[in-house]
């Protein structure tokens, strides 16, 4: 790795946190529910919930609107042991991302609120207010980089996290309906990708940055890989490979009973920096990743099903280690 973590590392993530808005009972179609549950959400909001299940010190840089909503994250962040302190609160015409989903694992609906959404106004400004040598890494999801003029901002705060010495890791989280084309995504990427230590992503998203085809983004997993760069490449149901210089590995997934499709990769990363941050190699940390990934797909919601440590540490001793 890069950059070492340590079990006093503080981390700070950059990007969405919403609402959830869960039809209930689980396996409820949204259009015939009687009832919601709520949870926190957006996948920045979730990996950092992640992180502080494991009892990591972790902050969010963020923005949410001055409603209801936002206030909504800021109580939940602030239940889960998450810092607000970098999450501005915006006056005006902008939204805090609502998801109103279903809990069943065949055909479920998602359907996402982000018209103006609150998230993508987060401004330099506000990043050069962020001391980060206060941090030992900073956490983005590839969404911050859809739109200006949060891509700016987060630019920005890849450059100043690196260069404080913080290990920069991002999940490419490569969502088409943000993005004017799949072509701007791929440039932008590419930019974002020369600023971190980390890059993991699912093959699709790869191909994306690759401009290609699944072949084509394994090369560039591999190519990043091989250089300075540590990539973690996901396929779905078989499993993923790492890849980091002078060695690469393929890990299995954990069979599990799942109910939902949505949460496997915000809990993949957040295990996978907990136990980095436990100072276990990266095949460790990748498999315990796995782990939490096949967890909080069989749980309801997603920040209230990732796993804490001796949640993780029982799931792994009841499942035998998943075959590549």
């Amino acid at each position: 790795m890069p950059a070492s973590l340590t079990s006093r590392s503080k981390f700070l993530v950059l990007g969405r946190a919403g609402m959830d808005f869960y039809a209930d009972p689980p396996g409820a179609e949204a259009e015939r529910a009687t009832r919601f549950t709520t949870a926190l959400g957006g996948s920045s909001g979730n990996i950092a919930a992640g992180i502080a299940r494991h009892g990591l010190s972790v902050s969010l840089l963020t923005c949410v609107s001055d409603d209801s909503i936002g206030r909504f994250v800021l109580n939940q962040l602030k239940n889960y042991g998450i810092g607000t302190e970098h999450v501005r609160v915006l006056s005006g015409e902008s939204r805090t991302s609502l998801a109103v989903t279903e809990t069943r694992i065949e055909n479920t609906q998602n359907t996402l609120y982000r018209n103006n959404a609150s998230d993508l106004l987060l401004s330099e400004d506000q990043v050069l207010g962020v001391a980060f040598e206060a941090f030992d890494s900073l956490v983005l999801t590839g969404t911050a980089l859809a739109a200006s003029p949060s891509r700016e901002a987060t630019l920005t705060a890849m450059e100043r996290a690196r260069a404080a010495g913080a290990l920069v890791v991002i999940d490419l989280d490569y969502r088409p309906y943000s993005w004017p084309s799949a072509k701007e995504a791929a440039e932008i990427y590419r930019a974002a990708i020369e600023a971190a230590d980390v890059v993991v992503g699912n093959d699709d998203e790869f191909a994306v940055v690759a401009n290609g085809t699944h072949e084509d983004g394994l090369k560039l997993a591999g190519k990043l890989g091989s250089s300075d760069k540590t990539t973690i490449y996901k396929m779905g149901e078989r499993g993923s490979i790492a890849f980091s210089p002078g060695r690469s590995f393929e890990t299995g997934i954990f069979a599990v009973d799942a109910i939902k499709p949505m949460g496997a990769g915000d809990a993949f990363m957040a295990s996978l920096m907990a136990s980095l941050a436990a100072e276990l190699s990266l095949e460790d940390a990748v498999l315990r990743g796995s782990a939490a990934a096949a967890m909080v797909v069989s749980k309801f919601g997603c920040a209230p099903a990732m796993p804490t440590p001796a949640e993780l540490g029982v799931f792994l001793s009841n499942h035998s280690a998943p075959q590549s």
